[in-house]
């Protein structure tokens, strides 16, 4: 559905007609604003409408209606199309959601298609709004500031992983076995790796919206004026913090689960060391009785009144020197 169709001069906010079609011709005919469309989850035919009137690539239009595409940024004749993934944290159970967002950008207009329950854009528009100096850059400083805005997003997710990670690791290092440990840390791997997915990609485009000059086999990204390149260029560095800070807890989330199974194997071999000691406890008692009890006549000591407490002396004396044995050698 639309959420809002808003007409912008000079960075601020106009009254202009409430269609968005006749708001772009009125713009376009001036010469001068933008106009500014927001959709929610659209259904096939609002948004084909919409393409139609904006002129949007087919491809692009696709895109934006099935979603689950990666970050990117495609240039088009008329077009600059821009892909975001969203994220949120959710301290209850300690999970990570993530949304999708896109951006049209063109002659005199920009179009914001989200998807899912992760849209940061819902007081964007009033934050900007207050701030005409940015605004009147035209509809690229839209895309910067959803740009900062989802970039500012991945940080605050990452500051929240990395304070779960910590107690995790605590808990998983602390005395005494925790039971499925390795099934929570994959999990939170898990949970780290979606998220790496949203922001590791959109290093690429970022850095596209930075360059003045457009490299060696690289289109140019129109329709972004060189005085918002720098404004841009902080979004990359922003978002190099987080990748390494998901870099870091991808690697840490690794090497505790190794560790986990390293103690896990320990436990297993002290575990077998402490059974088979006893079974050898066991054993010496067990072959002595057996011994006798094969009913041979002619056996040694079978007939003298001090065989049977021999017997037991014997297995008694050696279980005690093999439990201290054991004992000493920490196998029990």
């Amino acid at each position: 559905m639309i959420v809002d169709c808003g007409t912008y001069r000079a960075g601020r906010r106009t009254e202009g007609p409430e269609d968005y079609s006749d708001a772009l011709d009125a713009v376009r005919a001036a010469g001068d604003g933008f106009v500014w469309i927001g959709l929610a989850d659209p259904t096939q035919a609002e948004f084909d409408h919409a393409a139609d009137e904006f002129g949007l690539h087919p491809l692009a239009v696709e895109d934006a209606v099935t979603a689950h595409q990666r970050p990117k940024i495609d240039i088009y004749q008329d077009s600059v199309f821009t892909v975001l993934k969203t994220a949120g944290y959710h301290p209850q159970d300690e999970s990570v959601s993530i949304g999708e967002l896109m951006i049209f950008l063109g002659d005199s207009y920009v179009m914001t298609v989200r998807h899912g329950p992760e849209s940061p854009l819902k007081d964007l528009r009033a934050q900007l709004e207050k701030q005409p100096e940015l605004l009147a850059h035209g509809p690229a400083a839209v895309l910067y500031a959803i740009c900062d805005l989802v970039v500012d997003q991945y940080l605050d997710v990452a500051t929240e992983l990395q304070t779960d990670l910590d107690e995790l690791e605590a808990e998983i290092f602390s005395p005494g076995r925790v039971r499925g440990a390795a099934e929570r840390i994959y999990g939170f791997k898990r949970q780290v790796v979606n998220f790496r997915k949203a922001t590791f990609p959109l290093m690429e485009p970022a850095l596209r919206l930075t360059r003045v000059n457009a490299a060696a086999g690289e289109a140019k990204v129109p329709f972004v004026p060189a005085e918002l390149r720098p404004y841009f260029r902080d979004v990359a560095d922003h978002l190099a913090k987080v990748n390494e800070v998901v870099e870091s807890l991808d690697r840490l989330l690794s090497d505790i689960l190794a560790a986990n199974l390293a103690q896990v194997s320990v436990q297993q071999n002290d575990d077998m060391r402490k059974i088979s000691a006893w079974a050898a406890l066991a054993a010496v008692p067990t072959m002595i009785a057996g011994i006798y009890g094969m009913n041979f006549e002619h056996m040694p000591e079978l007939r003298q009144p001090w065989g049977y407490p021999a017997a037991l002396g014997v297995m008694t004396g050696v279980c005690v020197v093999l439990y201290r044995l054991f004992k000493r050698a920490g196998w029990l």
